[in-house]
């Protein structure tokens, strides 16, 4: 069964708010600490090349970017106006970054291109159908032994985190979120190809539980 045509959800839901996207993410989701830990565990060395599927603004790009200088780093998303923004941060980083635009369900790249592949609040944007097609596309652009590090929203770690979440799935929709709530990501990555590495690790933030995914391509 095939999903339906490729879409995407704007940064905060609105293509008027996307300008105030940066400034929300870092007061609302401990961004600061969720994304150090990502970049921490992904841990990418020096001369490897990393994919950011939907990277968004590059916050997260720009912190890869800056931990290991020889690193060669694309970034990936559809939303032209959340690329806009993330331009502006690498304006004096030549051709270490590039930033393309295009939907992960149909990635534009050449098989085995990455050595690692990394996600922040991105799968929350998908139905389930949409994840797997793109969980599919990031294993055939990894290397074989290649690494996914994906941190987005999981299963609440309370009731309390459970109640929190409301607010994001009122913004970015019960069916996208669905999936995140009940922990089912780790069972679509390994039914893209994917061996689970460790799905413990977990924030609790203003608006729920994060989730930190390891997996390794086959």
């Amino acid at each position: 069964m095939k999903s339906s045509r490729p879409t995407y959800i704007p940064a905060l839901k609105y293509r008027a708010l996307t300008r105030y996207y940066d400034w929300v993410v870092s007061l609302t989701t401990r961004e600061q600490i969720f994304k150090t830990a990502l970049v921490n565990q992904a841990a990418p060395l020096a001369g490897q090349h990393l994919l950011d599927v939907g990277c968004g603004t590059g916050t997260l790009t720009q912190m890869f970017a800056e931990r290991e200088p020889s690193l060669t780093i694309t970034g990936l998303d559809a939303d032209s106006g959340a690329l806009e923004l993330a331009k502006t941060k690498f304006a004096s980083m030549d051709q270490r970054v590039s930033l393309w635009q295009g939907f992960a369900q149909d990635m534009p790249f050449e098989t085995a291109t990455f050595d690692v592949a990394v996600s922040s609040l991105f799968f929350h944007h998908l139905t389930r159908l949409q994840k797997l097609d793109v969980l599919k596309q990031i294993h055939r652009v990894l290397k074989p032994g290649g690494r996914l590090h994906i941190a987005d929203w999981g299963k609440p770690s309370s009731s309390i985190q459970r109640m929190l979440f409301l607010l994001v799935q009122c913004l970015d929709g019960f069916e996208t979120t669905r999936d995140n709530v009940k922990g089912v990501l780790p069972i679509l990555i390994e039914e893209a190809g994917f061996v689970v590495v460790d799905s413990k690790d977990c924030v609790a933030t203003p608006l729920g539980t994060i989730q930190f995914i390891q997996a390794k391509a086959h």
